[in-house]
């Protein structure tokens, strides 16, 4: 068995539908130094008040990110943050900077964001190398690609979930998170990125929605044969009952319902850090049907 846990989820196959975190809201910041072992400031280098900040924005319905440039990391003038929408008919990136960890924590405490807010896409590659290793060898690359594609709007960012599926990128503010990218596909990226389309074979997912809805949109895009993002929408998703949910979407012609089915799969090494033998939740859509 392979000790890289992204080379073990290749070989046996997992899914990577449904995958993408909750949260629909982030709140991004720049900190060069070395990170932690989770996402967010804790533990990593940013100071004594990173709790305070990461409690801060909690409280604001944010998840925190720390970013950095792709490659070497900048060590003069200031920093920046970024508030980042994501829900529907909200989509756009809030920018600022900020020179001390307590200039930081005052703004995100006033729950107050600055305009107007940018849509033009950038991206979140995870090379959180501390967290996992399969994160920082295959992020990296995917990363340098991307900036010297798209300069300035790339980022590599701290841990997005989903070790097993890296290189993980991030695109902000549409909130669609792909996961196995390769190097060769970055320009397929950057196209659909900045023509708001889904790429439907690397997607993992839409962030802020539970992880049925997210599958069951990913599964209609690509059995609508649509490319479109905004061409569909999540309405609702039924809680999980006896393994089985069903997700409401609006679509060009109407509402159309999806049923997602829901197992439990047994995996071992789910990450690089624990080979041990564990278990993961399948989502797989079943059926697309007018609403």
């Amino acid at each position: 068995m392979s000790e890289f846990c992204a080379e073990r989820a290749a070989l046996r196959g997992d899914p990577m539908l449904g995958t993408a975190f909750p949260a629909a809201r982030l709140l991004l910041v720049e900190q060069p130094g070395a990170w932690g072992t989770d996402a967010g400031l804790s533990g990593s280098r940013f100071g004594p008040l990173s709790g305070a900040v990461e409690r801060a924005a909690h409280v604001s319905g944010m998840r925190v990110e720390t970013i950095r440039p792709p490659g070497r990391s900048r060590s003069d003038g200031p920093l920046r943050w970024a508030v980042v929408d994501t829900r529907d008919g909200r989509e756009g990136i809030s920018w600022g900077t900020y020179e001390s960890a307590s200039e930081l924590l005052s703004f995100v405490r006033s729950d107050h964001v600055p305009g107007p807010a940018s849509a033009e896409p950038i991206f979140l590659v995870c090379t959180h190398g501390k967290h996992d290793p399969c994160c920082a060898m295959r992020g990296r690359p995917v990363a340098a690609a991307l900036e010297a594609v798209r300069p300035g709007r790339v980022f590599e960012c701290s841990h997005l979930g989903g070790d097993r599926f890296a290189a993980n990128v991030l695109v902000l503010p549409g909130g669609l998170l792909y996961g196995q990218v390769p190097v060769d596909s970055v320009e397929s990226l950057v196209t659909a990125a900045e023509d708001d389309e889904v790429l439907a074979p690397l997607l993992r997912g839409r962030i802020g929605l539970p992880s049925p809805a997210q599958a069951a949109l990913a599964f209609a895009f690509e059995h609508l044969e649509l490319r479109r993002r905004t061409s569909l929408s999540v309405i609702a998703s039924t809680p999980i009952a006896d393994g089985l949910a069903t997700v409401r979407l609006r679509g060009p012609r109407g509402e159309l319902e999806v049923d997602v089915e829901v197992d439990t799969v047994a995996a071992d090494g789910l990450t690089c850090t624990n080979p041990r033998p564990n278990r993961y939740l399948r989502f797989r859509p079943l059926t697309v049907r007018a609403g």
